[in-house]
C-alpha cells in the first residue's frame, strides 16, 4: 500500500520537472525542491531529474546570483549535488561562493549569522536569527564537511542547533519561536505563539545534520533537542494526521501541509536513525498519508494544496500575521517536504 503513496509523490515530482522552467529563483524554496529531486534520483538510482537541475545551475553560471543571506545559501544544495555528478568546474564555483559566505559572514550572536545577512532586507529588518536557518544555513555545510573532511565547516554546522535552541526554543513548551531579535534581546513572537513550518524546519533538518556529523561532540545535544521538540509536537497532531499553521491553536487556524510533510520526513528519519520510537513512526505515517491523500489530480496537472506562503515574523499581531498568510498549491518548499518524507519512508521499508 505504501508504494502507492510513494508512486504518487514520484508522479508529482515528474510533473513538476516536466512543466516548470528550470530557471527557478536562486532562493531557499527552489533550493530545497532541487535538493529533494537530487535525493530522489540518488535513492532510486535514476537520472530523471539531472538535466533539470543542471539547467538550473547553467542558468546561474551565466547569471551569477547574489549570495547574501541564509536563504540564498541554500541553493548550494543543488550546485554541490550537480558538481559531484558532473565534475563541472563552473558548478563548483557557485558552490564555493556559498562556502565563502558561510565561513566569512560576520557572526551576529555566538556562532550564528543574521538570517537576512547583508541583503537589502537585512539592512531594513532588525538583526535576528531565524529558525529557518537550521535548514537553509546548516544542512549544506554539514553535508559538505562530511564528504570533504572540512573541519571548519563541520564546527559551524554542528554548533548551529545548540545556539539556535538556546535563543529560540521555549524552555517549558520545548517548541520553537520564529526568530530572536538580538538588539532587543527577545524572541519573536513574544507570547507563546509557535509557527508550524518553522518547527517543521527543526524536525526535518536535525536528523539530516545528525546523519552528517557522525560522532561529533554536539551529537548528544542535538539528539536531545530533536527528541524534546518531537515530544512537544506530538500532542498537537490532528485526528486527520495534519498539523496547523499555529501549532498550539488547534482548530483556530488552518492545517498546513508543508509543515505536516516536514514533520513526517523528520520523524521517519528519526525512526530510521533509531532515535525515535514506534509512536513517532505511526504518527509520521498518519501525517504522510494525510498529505498525499490531499493531492489533487486534474487533467491540467498534479497539485499539493494547502501550503502557506513565505512567512516573516511580524512584531505586531503575530498570531494574525500567521493566519492571514495566503495558501496555495505547489509551493516549492512544500513539494520538497513531501519528497523528503517519501524518500525516508521508502528507506524504512527497504531496511525492513
Amino acid at each position: 500500500m505504501e508504494k502507492i503513496y510513494f508512486k504518487k509523490v514520484e508522479e508529482l515530482a515528474d510533473y513538476i520537472v516536466e512543466t516548470w522552467d528550470p530557471k527557478m529563483k536562486w532562493m531557499w524554496g527552489e533550493a530545497l525542491l532541487g535538493f529533494a529531486l537530487s535525493k530522489l534520483d540518488e535513492h532510486k538510482k535514476t537520472e530523471k531529474y539531472t538535466k533539470f537541475l543542471c539547467d538550473y545551475c547553467d542558468y546561474y553560471v551565466k547569471n551569477p546570483p547574489r549570495v547574501d543571506q541564509s536563504d540564498t545559501s541554500a541553493p548550494a544544495l543543488i550546485t554541490y549535488a550537480m558538481q559531484k555528478k558532473t565534475h563541472n568546474e563552473d558548478y563548483k564555483k557557485l558552490t564555493d561562493r556559498v562556502l565563502y559566505y558561510i565561513k566569512n559572514e560576520p557572526r551576529l550572536i555566538e556562532d550564528s549569522v543574521n538570517h537576512l545577512g547583508n541583503s537589502l532586507e537585512g539592512k531594513l529588518y532588525p538583526k535576528s536569527i531565524w529558525v529557518d536557518s537550521l535548514m537553509m544555513f546548516s544542512v549544506f555545510p554539514s553535508l559538505y564537511a562530511k564528504e570533504n573532511g572540512d573541519l571548519e565547516m563541520m564546527k559551524i554546522a554542528s554548533r548551529q542547533p545548540r545556539v539556535m535552541a538556546k535563543y529560540m526554543q521555549d524552555p517549558v513548551e520545548k517548541l520553537w519561536y520564529h526568530s530572536y531579535w538580538v538588539k532587543q534581546k527577545t524572541h519573536y513572537p513574544k507570547k507563546k505563539i509557535f509557527w508550524g513550518r518553522g518547527n517543521g524546519w527543526v524536525i526535518a533538518s536535525l536528523p539530516m545534520i545528525l546523519e552528517n556529523i557522525g560522532d561529533n561532540e554536539e551529537k548528544e545535544t542535538i539528539i536531545t533537542i530533536f527528541k524534546e521538540t518531537s515530544e512537544a509536537l506530538y500532542k498537537y497532531q490532528r485526528a486527520d494526521g495534519a498539523f496547523e499553521t499555529v501549532i498550539n491553536k488547534v482548530g483556530k487556524t488552518y492545517r498546513e501541509l508543508s509543515f505536516t510533510a516536514l514533520v513526517a520526513a523528520g520523524w521517519f528519519h528519526g525512526v530510521r536513525l533509531q532515535i525515535l520510537d514506534k509512536k513517532f513512526l505511526d504518527a509520521a505515517l498518519k501525517a504522510y498519508r494525510c498529505v498525499v491523500d490531499s493531492f489533487i489530480f486534474k487533467d491540467r496537472g498534479i497539485f499539493m494544496p494547502e501550503i502557506s506562503g513565505p512567512t516573516i515574523p511580524l512584531p505586531l499581531f503575530p498570531y494574525w500575521g500567521y493566519r492571514i498568510v495566503p495558501v496555495r498549491a505547489n509551493w516549492s518548499y512544500g513539494l520538497a517536504a513531501i519528497i523528503f518524507a517519501a524518500i525516508e519512508y521508502d528507506k524504512i521499508n527497504d531496511n525492513n
